[in-house]
């Protein structure tokens, strides 16, 4: 579910009532612990969280036009949905989430490649989400990025 809203805030405030709360908690997260020279904005109808132009001017490699995303926060019709790259770009930082997720979250993990699902609000791990994003700084997903785009 795309949203049309061009702020965050704006986002925030056109989530229903039962999502406003966590999906809040989460940006809150996320902003507290998002390494210097991120920036918040909306992307793909979501919160994103990217490294602007002014840092990586080559931007995203299928749309040079938009920075170099790392992650995205969305409330979708089923689930609240975390979005991060560098766990697909990563095998050592996905293995280091899905063993960590246990001690954190008594629901099962439900994530795709770079999706993280959370189908009950009260489920989310906040904590281990804040320590997720301090885990991949600007200079970290560039190499990342890269190394992965020149495969």
């Amino acid at each position: 579910m795309t949203s049309k809203a061009t702020t965050p805030e704006q986002y925030l405030k056109e989530l229903p009532n039962g999502r406003k709360e966590p999906v809040t908690k989460l940006r809150n997260v996320v902003l507290k612990n998002l390494p210097k020279g991120f920036k918040e904005v909306m992307s793909y109808g979501m919160l994103g969280y990217v490294i602007p132009h002014e840092i990586y001017p080559p931007g995203y490699h299928c749309d040079p036009n938009l920075p170099l995303g790392l992650m995205n926060i969305a409330s979708q019709k089923k689930f609240i949905a975390f979005y991060h790259m560098g766990i697909y770009g990563s095998p050592k930082l996905l293995k280091w989430f899905v063993e960590e997720y246990p001690k954190h979250s008594i629901a099962k993990l439900d994530m795709g490649k770079a999706c993280i699902r959370f189908k009950k609000p009260e489920h989310i791990p906040y904590k281990l989400i804040g320590e997720l994003v301090k885990k991949v700084s600007v200079k970290d997903w560039i190499e990342t990025y890269e190394k992965n785009l020149k495969r």
